[in-house]
C-alpha cells in the first residue's frame, strides 16, 4: 500500500514555555547566587560550581531544543503519533473519528508537554502552543493532539474523514 504523508509536524522539547522558564530561572539563581558569593565578605567556596551549574542549566537547555518531543502525522486514513524513545507509536484510525475541531487546548499560560496521558476521560498529547486539535471517535473517547498548525491538521483531518464516508 502506498504510504503517502499528507500532514507532518515535529515538536522538540526545548520548545516547552513552562520548563524553557523554569529552567532559565534556575540559571538566574546560579548567577546570582555566584555573583553574590564572590562580592560578600564570606568565603563559602561554592562560587565557582554555581556559575558551572548556571553554565551547565543553559547547555541542557539549548541541547533540548533538538530533541524530538513527538512527531505527527497523517498517514493512510490514521494518525499516527510517535513519542521520543521508548514512548509507543500511537495510531488513531480516522474511520473510527466522528468529528475534528480546532481548540484552545489549555486557559492556563503554562502547560506541561505531554506524551499520551489518559486524563479526565481524554488522551492528550502536547508540547508547546495555545491551539490543538480535539477528536472525539464513536465510542466518545476524546483525543487533544497539540500542534503549531492546529488548522492545517484539523483540515486535513476532516477532508479524510469526508473522504472515509
Amino acid at each position: 500500500m502506498d504510504k503517502k504523508v499528507l500532514f507532518e509536524e515535529i515538536q522538540y522539547l526545548g520548545f516547552n514555555k513552562s520548563s524553557f522558564v523554569l529552567r532559565t530561572i534556575l540559571a538566574l539563581f546560579s548567577f546570582s547566587f555566584y555573583y553574590w558569593s564572590d562580592n560578600s565578605n564570606l568565603s563559602i567556596g561554592s562560587g565557582d560550581l554555581f556559575f558551572v551549574i548556571g553554565l551547565l542549566i543553559i547547555a541542557i537547555s539549548l541541547s533540548l531544543i533538538y530533541i524530538k518531543h513527538f512527531k505527527t502525522q497523517i498517514i493512510n486514513g490514521s494518525v499516527i503519533l510517535e513519542g521520543i524513545w521508548t514512548a509507543r507509536k500511537v495510531k488513531i484510525e480516522l474511520s473510527s473519528i466522528k468529528s475534528a475541531t480546532k481548540e484552545r487546548y489549555s486557559r492556563f499560560l503554562f502547560s506541561k508537554s505531554v506524551y499520551n496521558l489518559h486524563s479526565k476521560g481524554a488522551i492528550r498529547f502536547y508540547t508547546r502552543g495555545t491551539d490543538c486539535a480535539k477528536l472525539i471517535d464513536k465510542d466518545g473517547l476524546i483525543y487533544y493532539i497539540g500542534s503549531q498548525r492546529a488548522n492545517e491538521l484539523v483540515h486535513e483531518i476532516n477532508k479524510q474523514i469526508k473522504n472515509n464516508q
